[in-house]
């Protein structure tokens, strides 16, 4: 194989990758405003806004009080994580697991498109119903399909299996916006919740899910 030859530089960028990080951690918190937000949220609205790109997205970041300590005791505990696309699974960064946690997505499962046709739903909720058991204590994340964190609300009011916490960023202009409301205004009776975390609006994705599942599977502080 012939030996590959650098391009000639013509540009003037940082090339080193720890120095990009650096800097680029140090002017998100220099133009961040995290005043509004709980401080074991900080580091997790970080890396949100890392993923976006954009530091204004810190105002649309919601959450329940115990989410952070949620997501934390299951995962410690070996919880699965349960993701609705493989985009998103891809993006958590194994060796970040506190127990080697298995991370899961049933959306290529072959039973997923006939169940979808038959409930009149996307393929991404029909998968949603294929986590079965494992559901039950998980830590799940959803950055794709407004309907598939529509169907996982259903299944818990309909008495399902109840996961430890729910990250809902789905991305999108239809239902994205209405599905996060509805995660963050949902409730099992008499007020009893799963804890979430969300970014409201239309914005959202496998980036940014994937970037707060990583800061919550990690308990140091940013560096």
């Amino acid at each position: 194989m012939s030996e590959l030859a650098a391009p000639t530089r013509r540009y003037d960028y940082v090339t080193d990758g720890q120095e990009i990080y650096r800097r680029s951690f140090a002017m998100i918190r220099a133009e961040s405003d995290l005043s509004s937000l709980p401080r074991d949220l900080h580091t997790i609205a970080t890396r949100i806004v890392h993923a976006a790109g954009d530091v204004g997205i810190v105002s649309e970041v919601a959450a329940h009080r115990d989410v952070v300590a949620a997501a934390r005791s299951a995962l410690r505990a070996g919880a699965p994580i349960l993701t609705d696309s493989h985009m998103l699974a891809s993006g958590v960064t194994r060796r970040r697991l506190p127990a080697d946690n298995e991370v899961v997505c049933t959306l290529r499962d072959p039973r997923v498109p006939d169940l979808a046709a038959q409930w009149g739903t996307t393929r991404a909720a029909a998968a949603v119903s294929l986590w079965g058991d494992r559901l039950d204590g998980a830590v799940v994340a959803v950055g794709n399909a407004p309907t598939a964190l529509f169907h996982l609300l259903e299944l818990m009011l309909d008495g399902g299996p109840r996961p430890a916490a729910v990250v809902g960023m789905p991305v999108g202009f239809v239902g994205s916006a209405e599905s996060k409301v509805a995660l963050a205004e949902h409730d099992l009776g008499g007020g009893v919740q799963v804890p979430w975390l969300v970014v409201h609006g239309r914005r959202g994705g496998s980036a940014m899910a994937a970037a707060a599942l990583n800061a919550l599977a990690t308990e140091d502080e940013l560096a």
